[in-house]
């Protein structure tokens, strides 16, 4: 294991790096696709690397920094030279745009729920009212119940957090 993380880069950190360099070099390239001339068009496209972003990525999504902070990286952007460019996006979206964090219940919730399922489903077998439940492969049962467990735990939370800014 540690000849594998020697070649990693030592403890894995490099190989986050790495990805994180690789990531916002490729939203780079997108973004240089689109044709910048002014402000709005600038904006325009760091909302849509923003967009991006949130459709690529699972979990909670990420707010586009304040339109101050973009009107100063377009200036701080637009007076540069073209090779510094890159570096001044990189920065600006490794500092804006902040690591997803593993949910403590819908990780809990990921693991009791396909274990409960099964127990749910052979309880529910020898009751004469659910024996519709032995028709139900247990390859389609408890998945679905996973994703409805999953589901129900989202759902619950976004009300109980209604007026709570994540």
């Amino acid at each position: 294991m540690g000849m594998v993380m020697s070649y990693l880069g030592g403890s894995g950190e490099g190989l986050a790096s790495q990805t994180l360099t690789l990531v916002s070099g490729a939203l780079y390239d997108q973004f240089m696709k689109k044709e910048i001339k002014d402000f709005d068009s600038f904006h325009t496209a760091i909302l849509d690397i923003f967009n991006t972003i949130n459709m690529a990525l699972p979990g909670k999504h990420y707010d586009a920094p304040a339109q101050k902070e973009i009107e100063d990286l377009f200036k701080q952007w637009n007076e540069s030279k073209d090779e510094d460019k890159r570096k001044i996006f990189t920065d600006f979206m490794i500092n804006n745009v902040s690591m997803s964090k593993v949910d403590n219940s819908m990780m809990i919730t990921g693991i009791v729920a396909p274990p409960a399922a099964m127990v749910a489903k052979k309880t529910g077998q020898s009751v004469p009212q659910l024996s519709v439940m032995k028709v139900i492969p247990d390859v389609i049962f408890v998945p679905t119940a996973t994703i409805f467990a999953l589901i129900a735990v989202k759902i619950t939370k976004r009300m109980s957090f209604k007026n709570v800014p994540s």
